[in-house]
């Protein structure tokens, strides 16, 4: 299919993506290698301007926050924010203070407010326990939001690896097309999944040592302007599986593997006076609602390959390094 300008989520009108990126080494034992992603629905204010939204867990492995509310009342109301398992606190605490002072409304004279993370495991390269992300690092990754963001080794895909070699943040963009009428998804990836024998490029076959740690992860995030709402997009979000498993997963025992879909092209007003809401819809039985599915599978899969193609070497906690795939060479 047809790829946006950008080739990233970024082609969505509205939508920008910024990192806070960290790395320090401590000793020889300990480094930071970690870091935070924010993903922005659109330039308002997402707290007044809802969006519809919806997850789908593929495998529960996951410590995300925010998903219950998402799945309940169908609408995203922050940023949707990436990082690794044990930052999820801090993150949302940082995400928390900047759109209180946005908001001063938010608990006070108005309900609460649903903030979204997620996570994967870095413990591997970073030394996690040191929980090195701060609140304030949440704060920076919003505020240096932009569509012409970096992937790769970035924010939250500082640590991580995906099929043996070096993982992290991956995009793409798909164009669903039909008579005249265009919409846009994009996806966005945290890779921190997969056996180095399972990875499904070109028959390529994996010859370096595979190194030795848990279950892996993957946070994908689809956007789109096309008009779905929460049923809707669940349905765009299971589609993205789809694209994962064409990268080769097996979706392991302890992988926590979780995507979350949003539309932009409504925003939904916090309060009204009104009783009734119109919205209008895209038909589930329009040929584009098809070439929306199609246009996830794509994007998400190549945006597995987008985060290792950007990746670099890291080397991190005791010492250890992963090396970037250069298989890659020839995708």
């Amino acid at each position: 299919m047809k790829k946006g300008k950008l080739n990233s989520i970024a082609d969505v009108a509205g939508v920008t993506v910024g990192h806070t990126t960290l790395e320090e080494r401590l000793s020889a034992d300990e480094s930071v290698c970690t870091g935070v992603t924010a993903i922005l629905p659109h330039a308002g204010n997402w707290f007044e301007e809802k969006v519809p939204a919806a997850s789908f867990v593929l495998n529960g492995f996951g410590k995300t926050a925010g998903l219950v509310q998402i799945e309940e009342l169908g609408v995203l109301e922050s940023p949707i924010m990436l990082t690794n398992t044990f930052s999820v606190a801090a993150v949302l605490q940082g995400t928390m203070d900047w759109m209180l002072r946005e908001n001063p409304a938010i608990g006070d004279s108005i309900s609460s407010l649903n903030i979204v993370v997620g996570e994967c495991n870095d413990s591997y390269l970073n030394s996690m326990r040191l929980m090195a992300v701060l609140p304030e690092h949440a704060e920076q990754a919003i505020n240096a939001a932009t569509a012409d963001f970096a992937q790769g080794a970035v924010g939250a895909g500082k640590g991580m690896i995906c099929y043996g070699v070096k993982g992290g943040i991956g995009s793409a963009s798909r164009m669903a097309e039909f008579e005249g009428q265009q919409y846009t998804t994009g996806a966005l990836v945290l890779s921190n999944f997969g056996l180095k024998e399972e990875i499904a490029i070109a028959n390529w076959q994996p010859d370096f040592p595979a190194p030795e740690k848990p279950d892996g992860s993957v946070i994908i995030v689809i956007a789109t302007d096309a008009p779905l709402d929460s049923r809707q997009l669940k349905r765009l979000a299971k589609r993205a599986a789809i694209g994962l498993g064409r990268t080769g997963t097996h979706i392991h025992n302890g992988s926590g593997d979780i995507i979350i879909a949003f539309s932009n092209a409504e925003r939904i007003a916090h309060t009204s006076a009104e009783a009734l809401r119109q919205s209008t819809l895209l038909r589930d039985d329009h040929p584009l609602m098809a070439e929306l599915f199609k246009g996830v599978i794509e994007a998400t899969e190549e945006a597995v390959y987008q985060s290792l193609l950007h990746a670099e070497t890291t080397t991190g906690r005791m010492g250890r390094t992963i090396e970037k795939g250069t298989f890659l060479q020839a995708f």
